[in-house]
């Protein structure tokens, strides 16, 4: 099946990462709606329309099922989409359920952008689950910008990040949940910052599961080393056919560009770094 992946940037990434590693023999698209990121800054009427438009252009590639890899894409055009295409169509969701389950008594700082924590579907996901006293949300929209120019782990992230969380007391916390797929490439540097009992969650592996289950695909049982996944690098050292590598797009736009695909290769290494990090 092709699968798509989309994302106002380069955070949907970190959920095709996922992806690659469990479900190798699945053929992906990936869409970056570059010339519009970040949508956490723009109003729900823009992003509903850029969101709209890239499914148009991604139906038109025959793909049979489309991960939304964006939180707040989620946030404010899944239910849309869900009405208008017959496709399934798979949203992220902050792993909240995950942090109250292991944690039940503690609380739960969900991270994500603006546009994000005052929307509607985190709200309802917050009553749904009964965690209005154990969760506090946080907007941190410096580090899409962070992230889309590749400065991962500088002194100026740093700083961002002790500043925008110094007034946490992190003692009453279980954990901070990652609710933008952006905020993925910086687990070292919140593993520097948070105290070493705050667990660091993000939802990929449960979209990728409800992926999964929406499709019937079959996982494999050896995770493939996602490193090595651009095959437009190195095909000789990946164990499936070339024409199964991912297809990039930047809205709309095949990515072809050697620099561009190095540069996507980093980001996918960087993800490989994170991955470990708790």
């Amino acid at each position: 099946m092709k699968v798509a992946f989309f994302d106002s940037g380069i955070g949907g990434l970190s959920v095709l990462h996922h992806a690659l590693k469990v479900l190798p023999q699945e053929e992906f698209i990936f869409f970056a709606d570059e010339d519009h990121v970040p949508y956490g800054t723009k109003s729900r009427e823009e992003v509903l329309r850029f969101v709209d438009e890239a499914f148009e252009f991604l139906i038109g590639q025959g793909v049979g099922a489309i991960v939304v890899a964006c939180n707040t894409a989620t946030s404010v055009a899944v239910k849309e989409m869900r009405e208008k295409y017959s496709l399934p169509i798979i949203g992220m969701e902050p792993a909240l359920k995950l942090a109250l389950d292991l944690f039940p008594q503690k609380k739960v700082l969900v991270t994500a952008t603006a546009i994000t924590i005052t929307g509607e579907k985190i709200l309802n996901l917050i009553e749904k689950l009964h965690a209005e006293n154990l969760t506090e949300l946080k907007a941190l929209p410096r580090l899409v910008e962070f992230a889309e120019r590749q400065e991962f782990n500088s002194a100026a992230v740093e700083n961002y990040l002790r500043g925008e969380l110094a007034d946490y007391d992190f003692e009453k916390f279980s954990a901070l949940v990652l609710g933008c797929t952006h905020f993925n490439y910086f687990k070292d540097t919140l593993r520097k910052v948070l105290p070493p009992h705050v667990k660091i969650l993000d939802g990929n592996a449960g979209t990728i599961n409800e992926l999964i289950r929406r499709t019937n695909l079959q996982p494999s049982l050896i995770p493939f080393p996602v490193s090595l996944a651009p095959a437009f690098l190195q095909p000789s050292l990946i164990p499936f056919p070339v024409s199964l590598a991912p297809a990039f797009f930047y809205s709309k736009r095949r990515v072809t560009d050697s620099a561009e695909l190095l540069r996507l290769e980093k980001f996918l290494k960087r993800l490989d770094e994170m991955e470990a990090i708790k």
